[in-house]
């Protein structure tokens, strides 16, 4: 199966050489996705849950433009500069993906994220079976 790159309208444009995400042999693999602004291009502003608030809707609309749902997500990354803010992250995180049937996940804490983001997703999905 050859890959498919994905370009949504509704989540922040590619800053640089990489693709919102890439469909290849039935998943989906999408970057990482930090609070931007999709209209703007600007950072949201706030504490880490408005931060993964958007973050979250972007991975969102890079999944719906894939033919998936947040749903289909099977494992994610979440980047962190501060992980006492993990609290907070996570909260939200449990309003997006519940709990019981969430994707398997990592959180790292780095030293910095672009344009100074607090937090930043990354997510594995596979394609529901009318998709493949």
């Amino acid at each position: 199966m050859a890959k498919h790159v994905v370009l949504s309208p509704s989540a922040p444009a590619p800053v640089g050489p990489y693709s919102q995400a890439v469909i290849a042999n039935g998943f989906v693999f999408l970057a990482g996705q930090i609070p931007l602004d999709p209209v703007t291009g600007d950072l949201v502003t706030g504490d880490t849950a408005m931060q993964t608030r958007r973050v979250m809707e972007n991975l969102r609309a890079v999944l719906e433009a894939s033919g998936a749902s947040l749903r289909d997500v099977v494992k994610t990354t979440v980047f962190m500069t501060d992980l006492a803010d993990f609290p907070a992250m996570n909260a939200i995180y449990a309003e997006y993906f519940g709990m019981g049937d969430s994707p398997a996940r990592s959180t790292v804490q780095v030293a910095a994220l672009p344009k100074g983001a607090r937090v930043e997703i990354e997510a594995v999905a596979v394609l529901p079976m009318a998709m493949l």
